[in-house]
């Protein structure tokens, strides 16, 4: 059995009602309310008449201003259509604009003049034009007022489903600037964990005479940075996805010992200088500071390999000094890079209020210079 969509049996059942109610209303008015009207075959001819002329309400949303005018016309000679042209004239100020609304309004009225001359036996044509003013007006009116309204709360839904889409857009691009900049971190991770593999092959394979624990403890050393190489690479894969697992804890002051530790165990030549009084600075300082030096060793590592790194963190003031320097040197490791490290850093200590300066000096070394605020 075929079901009928519930608006589709809404609006059958609303536009039954006002057909009916409209001939029910002209009914009265040429049965009970006019003193003269049509009789015999004129009155048969005008309930007819009037019958097909609330029918034409059917199409009071498609074509309002065709159902309105005509049914303005056929008021003027038909009694049984005159409760019709007043519905016909709301449903056109509910569509249209006011100005056509008052067009038809004032069509309706002359039409009621015109009905008055044909049977003038009735009320007064003061009295008639009078009533017929007031219901076009107050038909027009009402029909006005409910279209601002609906003019007014489409407008309100289209700000809030707007503004809805703005904010989605805006926590969407925050979320893909935050998965970006994670992965730009990780990114330089990545990098630290693939210059120590390179470092240590390098010395694998330069290694002349080493007893079988020492080639076993650098394997062993190449072996867990591949490892935590392809662990962090996965995570950098998964932070750029939507449904990716949140950020891993990043380092900082605290784990600065290890990191050199690492550079060390890989055959990197590291001098670590930290001043004494420095507390250990948790949050976004201490993070700055790991990723400096992370990134300082690693460039040493990548092109200038077997020099001596020197590493000191200082406290000036209300600043915190981070020098990296090493020689330069001709060799290279040959391990490729994308060569924005530096310059994430650079963005990274400018958005922390803080300046980076990097370069080759006077006595052919490579330096690199960080000033953080001190918190």
């Amino acid at each position: 059995m075929r079901t009928v969509p519930v608006g589709n049996f809404r609006w059958a059942a609303r536009s039954a009602a006002v057909v009916v109610v409209s001939y029910v209303g002209g009914l009265v008015l040429l049965f009970d309310v006019l003193r003269h009207g049509p009789v015999d075959a004129w009155l048969a001819a005008d309930v007819t008449i009037g019958a097909v002329a609330c029918l034409l309400l059917l199409g009071r949303h498609r074509i309002p201003l065709t159902v309105g005018f005509t049914l303005a016309g056929l008021a003027a000679i038909v009694a049984s259509a005159g409760v019709a042209n007043m519905v016909a004239l709301y449903f056109v100020a509910r569509y249209r604009a006011l100005r056509t609304a008052v067009v038809l309004g004032v069509t309706n009225v002359l039409s009621g003049c015109v009905f008055w001359l044909l049977y003038p036996g009735n009320e007064g044509i003061v009295l008639t034009l009078t009533v017929n003013v007031a219901i076009a007006a107050a038909a027009t009116a009402w029909g006005a007022l409910v279209q601002s309204q609906h003019t007014l709360l489409t407008a309100y839904r289209e700000r809030a489903e707007r503004a809805e889409e703005e904010r989605d857009l805006r926590e969407e691009r925050i979320r893909a600037n935050e998965r970006t900049r994670i992965a730009r971190e990780m990114h330089d991770v990545v990098a630290h964990r693939v210059s120590l593999v390179a470092l240590c092959a390098g010395g694998l394979e330069v290694a002349r005479g080493r007893d079988e624990e020492e080639i076993a403890a650098a394997a062993a050393l190449i072996r867990a940075s591949a490892l935590q190489a392809l662990d962090e690479m996965r995570t950098v894969i998964g932070l750029l996805r939507e449904d990716g697992p949140g950020p891993p804890e990043q380092p900082g002051l605290n784990r600065l010992n290890d990191l050199v530790d690492e550079a060390r165990r890989a055959g990197q030549q590291v001098v670590l200088e930290v001043d004494p009084t420095l507390t250990v600075a948790e949050g976004a300082v201490g993070r700055d500071v790991y990723r400096i030096v992370q990134e300082g060793l690693t460039n040493a590592r990548k092109h200038a390999p077997g020099e001596t790194v020197r590493v000191s963190v200082n406290r000036t003031g209300q600043q915190l000094a981070v020098d990296v320097v090493n020689r330069c040197a001709t060799a290279s490791l040959g391990v490729p890079g994308s060569g924005n490290g530096l310059i994430g850093l650079t963005e990274r200590t400018t958005l922390a209020g803080g300046s980076l300066t990097h370069g080759g000096t006077a006595v052919g070394e490579f330096e690199l210079r960080a000033r953080l605020p001190w918190p």
